[in-house]
């Protein structure tokens, strides 16, 4: 029951955010200088053009009427029409949300794994020479900028050695058939995030493996291998769970750099397109979208580490 309480406030909490996000991003994007109209008759910048493209948007009515329709619509399912291209939005933000998601998808994927990994192997040798060896490689790794490491991994792999390809400029079919095409960019997207979520594991393992619980359960004879992965690892976990769930907010800007570095397409580039053309309907279909998932993915978090505390129950 408790939990059960916890997840529903959370949710509630979550919901909040989100109205909250698209109430401030339509805002923002209202007050800019410009809107669709004026980039639409960029070439014929006649004010009665303009003003009567404004009256046929729908962009002359107040802003609490546009933006009371836009959620009236958001509940129905519907994110409206691009004010650009005439398309639904639903529409535009399907079509490239596939090469967004193999990122994210494929860059968690690596993630995880690896930087649990690597934290428990650097708390089980803590002070030797894999630690050292580890502690060095992350913080070395963790200093690089992306921009500087996409730089050189695509000059030594792409460029040097040829052995993926540099963009996506010219590539058909779906990216996750085609690793030369997603490897560097899951590369420069991973290296960052594993330094830190490594560096977390490393210490909640080590706190963990001092504790008098592992240590009673080693006295019982139970193998060592067994309360590593068994008792010791699920204990640690809480605070790395939470921190996964900020890296999961980064990986969904980075994801929206890296398209554009490597032409991959996908939602950061209609992002991209939608703030220079002031395209308000599909620039507040992608922050439903964005805020959508990134309060989702905080909340799970939350909820896990929740489950995950022996002692939240307690606490709460």
């Amino acid at each position: 029951m408790i939990l059960t309480r916890y997840a529903g406030v959370r949710v509630a909490v979550g919901l909040a955010q989100v109205l909250g996000v698209l109430v401030v991003v339509f805002v923002v994007a209202s007050v800019l200088p410009g809107d669709a109209a004026v980039v639409i008759a960029a070439d014929d910048a006649d004010p009665a053009r303009i003003a009567q493209l404004r009256e046929t948007l729908g962009l002359d009515r107040p802003l609490l009427v546009q933006l009371g329709d836009w959620l009236g619509g958001l509940l129905r399912g519907d994110l409206g029409t691009s004010a650009v291209s005439g398309r639904p939005v639903t529409e535009m933000l399907s079509a490239a949300l596939a090469p967004t998601l193999t990122l994210a998808a494929l860059a968690l994927a690596v993630l995880i794994p690896l930087a649990v990994g690597l934290g428990v192997a650097a708390a089980v040798g803590r002070g030797g020479r894999v630690d050292r060896t580890i502690s060095g490689a992350v913080v070395a790794l963790y200093a690089v900028p992306e921009f500087a490491l996409a730089i050189i991994l695509v000059a030594a792999f792409a460029v040097g050695l040829g052995v993926f390809a540099p963009t996506a400029v010219g590539a058909d079919g779906p990216l996750l058939w085609q690793p030369e095409l997603w490897v560097l960019p899951v590369a420069v997207l991973v290296i960052r995030p594993v330094c830190s979520l490594s560096r977390l594991v490393r210490a909640s393992m080590i706190t963990t493996l001092d504790s008098e619980y592992t240590r009673h359960t080693l006295r019982l004879g139970v193998p060592a291998r067994r309360v590593i992965w068994r008792h010791a690892l699920p204990g640690s976990l809480t605070p790395a769970v939470q921190h996964l769930a900020r890296v999961a907010d980064w990986l969904l800007g980075g994801v929206v750099v890296v398209e554009a570095v490597f032409a991959l397409g996908g939602l950061g580039q209609v992002l991209v397109g939608a703030v220079s053309s002031r395209d308000i309907p599909l620039l507040m279909g992608l922050a439903a979208l964005f805020a959508l998932i990134t309060v989702t993915v905080n909340t799970i978090a939350d909820i896990v580490a929740f489950r995950l505390n022996p002692t939240a129950g307690e606490a709460s």
